[in-house]
């Protein structure tokens, strides 16, 4: 291989597929990323056996060849580089980096023993916004699993219908639904890992284009012009969450988030181990209140509109945050749902597209 190639557009694709290396001992491959002329342009590509990405660059090409080189040095080194051209040439799985400052070389390894990222084929499935991708999965991410002990919880679950493309995530303990409209030929239900989501919402953050979704077997990827991301499908069956969700509220209070959000952090700060706060609602303000043997305690007021009875809950104040930095409008609905059941967050103005959910802790 011998290209030419610009170094901003090379450190920018580099660092993009490094996030997935995987720092594996056992197979130590995986530490590396693969260089690869194709189609007339360079394709970078990284995997970790989850989640792969390959990410196409424009470049002059004298010869075609393919190398594997170290993530971290090979992108260290040329994130160090102020040159405008950078030349790269590979020989005997050695990689030389030639500008006209620096001449270094990089010893790589053999391609051949670079996992294979499958190609999808076949026709597009769905084509979503970049935008709505992104605003999508960070509303949801909060409530994934961390534990892989209930692997279908330990992804989001994506429902495609006719005239709807559903997100919905869940740990047990809260719940989000995000509802966009968006007409799709064929209807789908699949889950995707955690991992995939975290590099979803950083390509959708750092594109305009809208991202083009293709399904193969337990596979997905999600593409552009230049990116392509496969991830595995996690296998199982998602609950039915829909369940859970109450279908009427007993009382409803409303209150600006930002208020509510601020003081909700300063009740936080005097919880007891299990993190919780005391909300206590009345016609017209929301009481915090919090204590804590080793630290003290606190109560708080947030002006508020309350319809129907007053209610007290007692809530875990993380979830309560997490809920609210996803909530889009300027008031945040509260619903009420009885004794034991989810406490209710919506956007304000009667929003269907939207739900956060929280258990209530036990008094």
């Amino acid at each position: 291989m011998r290209i030419t190639i610009n170094q901003k557009n090379l450190l920018k694709a580099t660092t993009t597929v490094e996030r997935v290396v995987s720092r594996n001992p056992s197979l130590p491959i995986l530490n590396n990323i693969l260089l690869k002329t194709e189609n007339g342009r360079l394709k970078i590509s990284a995997t970790n056996l989850e989640i792969g990405i390959n990410y196409y660059i424009g470049a002059k090409i004298d010869e075609t060849g393919e190398i594997a080189v170290p993530a971290r040095i090979f992108s260290d080194f040329i994130g160090n580089l102020g040159e405008e051209k950078i030349t790269l040439v590979t020989k005997n799985n050695i990689l030389s980096l030639n500008t006209n400052k620096y001449k270094t070389q990089i010893l790589g390894l053999d391609p051949k023993d670079f996992p294979i990222i499958p190609k999808i084929k076949g026709d597009n499935f769905s084509v979503i916004p970049s935008k709505v991708l992104k605003n999508s999965l960070t509303a949801v991410f909060d409530s994934v699993a961390v534990s892989e002990t209930r692997p279908e919880l330990s992804g989001v679950y994506m429902n495609f219908s006719s005239n709807h493309l559903t997100f919905a995530a869940t740990d047990s303990f809260r719940l989000t639904e995000k509802v966009n409209e968006l007409k799709h030929k064929e209807k789908e239900a699949l889950i995707i890992p955690r991992g995939t989501v975290v590099e979803l919402i950083r390509l959708a953050s750092d594109i305009q284009e809208d991202i083009t979704i293709k399904l193969g077997d337990n596979q997905m990827a999600f593409v552009t012009d230049d990116i392509e991301v496969v991830s595995r499908i996690i296998d199982g069956n998602y609950p039915d969450y829909k369940k859970v969700i109450p279908d009427k509220f007993i009382s409803r209070v409303v209150t600006k988030k930002d208020e509510l959000e601020k003081n909700v952090r300063l009740a936080g700060l005097f919880s007891s181990s299990i993190a919780d706060i005391k909300l206590n609602c009345d016609d017209k303000k929301i009481s915090l209140t919090a204590k804590n043997s080793d630290k003290g305690d606190i109560q708080v007021s947030v002006d508020a509109v309350l319809k129907n009875d007053p209610f007290d809950i007692s809530i875990n104040h993380h979830y309560l945050l997490d809920g609210l930095k996803i909530i889009p409008t300027e008031n945040v609905v509260i619903e009420y749902t009885g004794h034991g059941s989810p406490v209710v967050l919506r956007p304000e103005q009667d929003s269907k597209d939207l739900v956060y959910l929280i258990m209530p802790l036990r008094n």
